[in-house]
C-alpha cells in the first residue's frame, strides 16, 4: 500500500529544512567565533581595534576584493553549467550562495553537492554533481600548482627543518593507498547514487574543453584575488613584508591546508595552525596570523553564507521541464 503525505505536511517539513539548515549555519558561526581556544573573540576585537582593521576605508576595500573573488567563483560556476544547462548569472549567484550556506557545517562542505545539484531538475543532477567536481578540481590544480612553486621558493629562502626520508615516506604510502583504492574501485564498479566512476571519467573526458580553460583562468584569478586579500592585510597590520615574500608563504600555507585531511569544521584551525607555522620562519607574532585568518573567513565565508541564507529560506524545489 503506498502512502503520500498531504502536500501541506511536506510544505512544513520542507519549511523545517530549510530554517534547520540556516539557524544551523547560524550556530556554526557563532560556536566558530566563540570557542577559538588559540584566539578569543575578545583578543580578536582587541587586535583588530588598535590596529583600526575595520575602518571605514579597509572595510570597503577587503569587501570589494571578497566581492571579486565571489563574483569569479559565480561567473565559473554559470560558465561551468553552461554545457549541461544554460542559466544566468542571477540564478548562479542564487546557487553558489545558497550552497555555501546549506554546506559550511557539512564535513569538508561535501553538502555543496547536492545543495547546487537540487537547484535543477532530476535529469540534470548526476551531470551538475560532475560539474561541481570539476569546478572544485580545477580550483584545487591552481592551488597545487602555484603552492608547489612557493614552497620550492621558500624552503630555499628560509631555513626549514624538514625531514625528507619521513616525507618520501609518507608521500609512498599516500600513493600505494591512492593505487590501492583506484585498483579496488575498478574491479568493484564502484558507484555514487548510479554514477560509476567510468560514467564521470567519460563525463570529464568529454567535457567541452574551452570551458575548461576558462574555467581555469577564472579559478587562477580567484585564487590572486584572496591571495592578494591576505597580503592586503598583513599590510593593515603593519607587517613589514614584500609581495613576493608574503607569496611564498600565503601560497605554501594554502598548498598544505589543503593536502592535509581534514572536515570543513576545523579547515579554521587546520589553516591557522599552518600559517602560523610557516609565518613563524618570518617571525610574525601569532596572534596576527590567526586574526587575519579568522577576518579572511568571515570576508569569504560568513558574510556570503548571510545573503546565502536568503537564497535558502526562498528556495523552491524546480519544476520538471
Amino acid at each position: 500500500m503506498h502512502y503520500s503525505l498531504p502536500y501541506k505536511t511536506k510544505q512544513f517539513f520542507f519549511v523545517l529544512i530549510k530554517l534547520s539548515i540556516v539557524f544551523g549555519a547560524a550556530y556554526f558561526i557563532y560556536n566558530k567565533l566563540n570557542s577559538n581556544a588559540d584566539l578569543s573573540f575578545s583578543h580578536f576585537i582587541e587586535i583588530t581595534s588598535k590596529k583600526a582593521v575595520f575602518s571605514s576605508k579597509n572595510v570597503l576595500f577587503l569587501l570589494i576584493l571578497s566581492s571579486c573573488n565571489w563574483f569569479l567563483e559565480i561567473l565559473k560556476w554559470q560558465n561551468l553549467v553552461f554545457p549541461i544547462k544554460k542559466i544566468t548569472f542571477k540564478n548562479a549567484l542564487k546557487q553558489s550562495l545558497g550552497a555555501l550556506s546549506a554546506s559550511l557545517f557539512t564535513p569538508n562542505r561535501i553538502g555543496e553537492y547536492g545543495a547546487k545539484a537540487i537547484y535543477f531538475t532530476s535529469n540534470y543532477r548526476k551531470r551538475i554533481v560532475g560539474v561541481n567536481l570539476l569546478s572544485n578540481l580545477l580550483q584545487m590544480s591552481v592551488t597545487v600548482i602555484l603552492g608547489v612553486i612557493g614552497f620550492y621558493f621558500f624552503i630555499n629562502e628560509y631555513d626549514v627543518d624538514i625531514n625528507y626520508y619521513k616525507l618520501a615516506r609518507l608521500l609512498l604510502i599516500i600513493l600505494a593507498v591512492i593505487a590501492m583504492a583506484t585498483f579496488g574501485i575498478k574491479k568493484s564498479k564502484f558507484k555514487i547514487k548510479g554514477f560509476s566512476i567510468e560514467k564521470l571519467k567519460k563525463f570529464l573526458t568529454n567535457y567541452p574543453k574551452n570551458k575548461l580553460y576558462l574555467g581555469f583562468i577564472l579559478s587562477l584569478l580567484r585564487y590572486v584575488v584572496f591571495s592578494f586579500q591576505f597580503f592586503v592585510l598583513l599590510q593593515i597590520f603593519s607587517i613589514d613584508i614584500s609581495y613576493i615574500n608574503a607569496m611564498m608563504v600565503i601560497t605554501s600555507m594554502y598548498l598544505l591546508a589543503s593536502i592535509i585531511p581534514s572536515i570543513f569544521i576545523f579547515d579554521i584551525v587546520i589553516k591557522g595552525s599552518v600559517a602560523v607555522f610557516l609565518f613563524s620562519y618570518l617571525n610574525i607574532n601569532e596572534l596576527i596570523i590567526l586574526t587575519i585568518i579568522t577576518i579572511m573567513w568571515l570576508l569569504n565565508f560568513v558574510f556570503p553564507s548571510i545573503f546565502g541564507s536568503y537564497y535558502v529560506l526562498n528556495f523552491k524545489l524546480p519544476k520538471n521541464e
